[in-house]
C-alpha cells in the first residue's frame, strides 16, 4: 500500500554506515577496539564534511582477553587501543550521537522516522553497539540494511564475479567521495563502512534495473 505524502516527508532518509572491530568471535565476552561512521542519503552520497567521519580507537581494559587471531592480524589496532590516543566508550558514544544528532537532529519519538543503521554483516555491530553504545543505538531506526544479503543473492546468481573490496580504486569507482590512504587495509573499520557503501553501489548498478527495462 502506497504512503501517504505526509508520512512519506516524516520519515528518515539517511542510512548511517557503521561497523566495528572487535577482540573475539563471542560477541557476549568481546569488548570494541574500533567503531566508524559516514552518513549518506539514500543515493549513497555523504552529507557531512569528510573531516566530521567516525573513526575512533576506543580503549582496551588492561584484563581485557584479545583472541589469537586479532592479535596476529590487527596489531596496529591492538596498539592504538592501549595507547594515550584511544577514547573510553563513554566518549565514542556521545561522539557517534552527536555525529548522528548534527544530521538528523535529536532523536525523533518514532523509530522509523530516525536513521537507518547500514553495513556489511551490520546485526553484530549493531549487537555490540546496543551494549556498549546506547546513546548512539537510541538514535536510530529499528530496521537495519545489511549489504551482506544481497552478497548472497549476487554470489548465487554471479559466482564469477565478485566484487573486489579488497581494491582501493575499485572502492572509489562506486563510491567517488571515499577517503581511502595507502595504508588503509580490509579489517579496519573505516575502511570496510566505505566498501560497503561501494559495494551497494554495484549492486544497485548491477541486480536492478529500472521498471520496463
Amino acid at each position: 500500500m502506497t504512503k501517504p505524502a505526509s508520512e512519506k516527508q516524516q520519515e528518515n532518509h539517511y542510512l548511517v554506515w557503521f561497523d566495528t572491530e572487535y577482540s573475539g568471535l563471542d560477541l557476549e565476552e568481546a569488548h570494541l577496539l574500533q567503531v566508524a561512521a559516514l552518513i549518506t542519503d539514500r543515493s549513497l552520497r555523504r552529507v557531512r564534511p569528510v573531516e566530521t567521519d567516525i573513526r575512533l580507537a576506543i580503549r582496551l581494559p588492561s584484563d581485557a582477553a584479545v583472541s589469537p587471531w586479532v592479535e596476529e592480524n590487527l596489531p596496529e589496532l591492538i596498539a592504538a587501543c592501549r595507547s594515550s590516543s584511544a577514547v573510553e566508550l563513554v566518549e565514542a558514544d556521545r561522539l557517534l550521537a552527536a555525529y548522528v544528532d548534527a544530521v538528523a537532529g535529536p532523536p525523533a519519538e518514532r523509530e522509523n522516522r530516525r536513521p537507518i543503521l547500514a553495513g556489511n554483516t551490520v546485526h553484530a555491530d549493531w549487537w555490540l553497539a546496543r551494549k556498549y553504545l546506547p546513546r548512539f543505538t537510541r538514535r536510530l531506526h529499528y530496521r537495519h540494511l545489511d549489504v551482506t544479503a544481497l552478497k548472497l543473492e549476487w554470489q548465487e546468481r554471479c559466482p564469477d564475479r565478485k566484487f573486489e573490496k579488497e581494491d582501493p580504486d575499485n572502492v572509489r569507482r562506486y563510491f567517488p567521495e571515499a577517503l581511502l590512504n595507502s595504508s588503509d587495509t580490509r579489517h579496519d573499520a573505516y575502511y570496510d563502512i566505505q566498501a560497503s557503501i561501494a559495494e551497494l553501489a554495484f549492486y544497485r548498478r548491477c541486480l536492478f534495473r529500472p521498471e520496463g527495462r
